[in-house]
């Protein structure tokens, strides 16, 4: 996650928050031409656009996860490509490599780098588990520099730069499942549910007919990077940066914040990342909904995706069918929010 947070400069752009505002609406009107229901994913997966972080989705087959990153490339006017990962699959085949061609000036023979499906502005990195852990390295590296090295040289990468990764919870057999360490690149991991009755019965209608509908491009690379500028000049409140940085704390095991709770649940809790994470993503989802300022609420309605890959659980934990999220929401019932721990100190005891 970049650096970037501090004391933000004044925001009043009337005309600026009404384009993301209205883009914002745009994106997920066309989306739902294409994909039925899941309001929430879309949400969370535009709240990571717009903040510029990468997202892991995470949902069995068949929930349209491809087609629904597919759709975000054709809408945005952005390159798009799909990287489908397999277990022999070399780092080189996603970053690019060098080849041996002659030079048809002087005859002789050079190296020309052969750029890779990385070079690309969204990625979908399918089934990221599928493939050995130096692939996967290699695009982790790749999403946090934003550039590629080989045979001595740095290419960058196109920006925008967006990496969506996809994982089959359900499949583990032949897998190489991604260390907690390199999960913690991701600002959001997504999950997809399966749809409601409604959602399933529009989907058979929709999709078994002759009608294919097609996303209209209304975004042009310039414009995403300007309204993720405007993202990052979203003012945050002072309680705001610190009910983010209890939330964090709070998950630690090892820290005097942490609850019984948390210490007999968690052997690893979530890094600072984590605190830049909430921030970024209240920020997005704030202005994403046509508001000035991030607020609590934003931070709360983010702390699923941001902190559920970051948080590790216990085997006791496990044993009693306790995973991350039920974590995440003790931490969200148990950490009070600053200003009212204020007004609790000025009122005193009852």
């Amino acid at each position: 996650m970049e650096a970037g947070n501090g004391p933000a400069a004044p925001f009043n752009d009337l005309a600026a928050l009404a384009a993301l505002a209205d883009a914002s609406r745009r994106m997920r009107a066309e989306i739902a031409r294409v994909i039925i229901g899941q309001e929430e994913v879309v949400e969370q997966l535009l709240i990571g656009l717009f903040a510029r972080g990468h997202v892991l989705l995470v949902g069995v087959p068949g929930l349209a996860k491809t087609l629904l990153v597919g759709t975000v490339a054709k809408i945005l006017h952005l390159s798009f490509r799909r990287i489908q990962f397999t277990p022999d699959m070399m780092p080189s085949d996603i970053t690019g490599t060098d080849i041996l061609q002659d030079d048809p000036d002087t005859g002789r023979r050079r190296f020309v780098f052969i750029r890779g499906p990385l070079f690309s502005h969204v990625v979908l990195a399918d089934e990221v588990n599928r493939t050995p852990p130096k692939t996967q390295a290699a695009l982790l590296e790749a999403m946090q520099e934003r550039h590629v090295s080989a045979g001595g040289q740095t290419y960058d990468l196109p920006d925008p730069f967006f990496v969506l990764a996809t994982q089959n919870p359900i499949e583990q057999e032949g897998t190489y499942p991604l260390p907690e360490a390199q999960l913690d690149r991701f600002m959001l991991e997504v999950r997809v549910p399966y749809p409601t009755p409604d959602d399933e019965l529009e989907i058979l209608r929709r999709t078994t007919g002759e009608a294919v509908p097609e996303p209209e491009a209304f975004l042009e690379a310039a414009q995403i990077l300007e309204l993720q500028r405007l993202v990052r000049r979203v003012p945050v409140p002072e309680h705001v940066f610190r009910f983010a940085r209890d939330l964090v704390r709070a998950s630690r095991p090892d820290q005097p914040e942490a609850t019984e709770f948390v210490r007999k649940s968690v052997s690893w809790g979530a890094g600072p990342r984590a605190g830049q994470a909430l921030i970024l993503g209240a920020k997005a989802r704030a202005v994403l909904l046509g508001r000035f300022a991030a607020s609590p609420d934003d931070v709360r309605a983010v702390a699923r995706p941001v902190l559920r890959h970051r948080i590790v659980t216990t085997f006791h934990a496990e044993a009693e069918g306790i995973d991350a999220d039920r974590v995440i929401d003790r931490l969200l019932r148990d950490v009070p929010e600053p200003l009212q721990q204020a007004a609790g100190r000025l009122a005193g005891p009852a």
